[in-house]
């Protein structure tokens, strides 16, 4: 990874930020006899009620067997998908000497498959779960940080900046949900840009508590009650955090 010449990073988390599914969904998708389980735990998480790390082994306690390739493929090749504008927003900061990092509590096998298959651009920095990986297989990303905690994110990213020698202020997080609470609690202390993305009354509940302020929105912000709408998340268009994010760009 050429660390030299990045004049800003984006850490953004990914499901149900960037792409409109659940880290456990391959696993609902492979194994649909414990999808109610898995989506119980998914909410627990990341509504702060267990930490991530008791979440994955409340999943690997459910699941009759691993996911194999083939299966992560056949879940990928019927059910992948990501918001309107979000790879064209990842190749922009890429031309435009932004580090563009996912920091995310999904599984690095989704990455790896979606990855090779082309359905998401190499990317510079991944922060994901190590637990669903698969064996090297000339993984296109530069650098992988493993994430066991959702307080990892903010390690990881704080970590990026010290080997790239970008200023926090310079740095622009964005999450969805309570799960990305930690992380964004840790950027407001450096003075970084918070982006709520399709936020989650979990994420506004954890920065009310703390007193911290999401600077900017995108997408629709959900209310205690309201169900998803993937319709409404879906006509969004990510290409406007490019101005968010040119805000922070030095002179």
């Amino acid at each position: 990874m050429a660390t030299h010449r990045y004049r800003a990073l984006v850490s953004s988390d990914w499901n149900q930020c960037l792409a409109p599914c659940g880290p456990f969904d391959f696993l609902a998708f492979t194994h649909p006899e414990c999808a109610g389980l898995l989506d119980r735990v998914f909410r627990q998480y990341t509504g702060n009620e267990i930490s991530l790390g008791q979440a994955v082994n409340k999943v690997l306690s459910i699941l009759p067997s691993p996911v194999s390739r083939a299966q992560m493929d056949a879940y990928l090749a019927e059910r992948f998908a990501i918001y309107r504008g979000v790879a064209e927003f990842m190749a922009w900061c890429e031309k435009n000497d932004v580090l563009f990092m996912i920091n995310t509590t999904g599984a690095v096998g989704y990455f790896q498959r979606a990855c090779h298959a082309g359905m998401i651009p190499p990317v510079p920095v991944l922060s994901a779960s190590p637990q669903f990986r698969f064996p090297s297989e000339g993984d296109l990303f530069h650098r992988f940080l493993p994430l066991y905690e959702v307080e990892d994110k903010a390690a990881n990213t704080a970590s990026v900046l010290k080997q790239t020698g970008i200023a926090a202020e310079r740095a622009v997080l964005i999450g969805d949900s309570g799960g990305d609470g930690p992380h964004f609690g840790w950027g407001a202390k450096q003075g970084a840009t918070l982006v709520g993305s399709m936020t989650k009354p979990s994420l506004d509940d954890y920065c009310r508590r703390g007193g911290i302020r999401i600077h900017h929105r995108i997408g629709k912000t959900y209310r205690p009650g309201e169900t998803l709408d993937p319709k409404q998340e879906m006509a969004v268009d990510f290409m406007e955090l490019t101005e968010i994010v040119e805000a922070v760009l030095p002179f």
